[in-house]
């Protein structure tokens, strides 16, 4: 697919992506919300530079690293993708806390419905936020939804320089290890 246009980039924004969901799902990860890239596309995780698919890989979660347009393969390994807020934005910060927390509200919802082992919720403080718990750290959360467990992940985003790849496929690599 050729890289989109500045204007096909600003003509994506508010747009949604589907979410890729089966039920009993091992893993259900959430993402904050799609970026421009991910709403001009359609897939999940999109935007070059994100490191989701490739940690996703690098930590045994699928045999080999999937590209964007392969998001409906997630389920045959037992994976799906949502996320929190479903309108695209530049940036994570254009989001209000109230369409988090709305958000949160909805991922409830489909964790209920679809009931995954566990919800892998990408993105530590947009999880604080939708979730009120403004000290959750890294990693299993002491809570569950229904029999879902949920754990909380780094934000596999470029911009996010406190984890690179290695670390980032680390942290995804203990979720993996701890559905066993």
């Amino acid at each position: 697919m050729p890289r989109p246009t500045r204007d096909e980039l600003a003509a994506a924004h508010d747009r949604t992506i589907p979410d890729v969901l089966a039920p009993d799902l091992d893993v259900l990860f959430c993402g904050i919300n799609p970026g421009l890239y991910s709403g001009f596309t359609g897939h999940h995780f999109a935007r070059p530079g994100n490191r989701f698919w490739p940690a996703l890989h690098a930590s045994g979660f699928t045999p080999r690293l999937l590209r964007p347009a392969e998001q409906e393969e997630l389920t045959s390994f037992g994976l799906g993708l949502t996320n929190l807020v479903a309108r695209a934005t530049a940036r994570a910060d254009e989001l209000s806390d109230e369409e988090l927390r709305a958000g949160g509200q909805r991922l409830v919802e489909v964790v209920r419905q679809y009931r995954p082992g566990m919800l892998a919720v990408v993105g530590i403080t947009a999880y604080r936020t939708a979730f009120g718990v403004p000290k959750a750290t890294i990693g299993r959360q002491g809570t569950t939804i229904g029999d879902a467990g949920v754990w909380v992940l780094p934000n596999p985003s470029g911009l996010n320089a406190h984890y690179q790849l290695e670390a980032l496929a680390a942290e995804f690599r203990l979720l993996r290890e701890a559905l066993r």
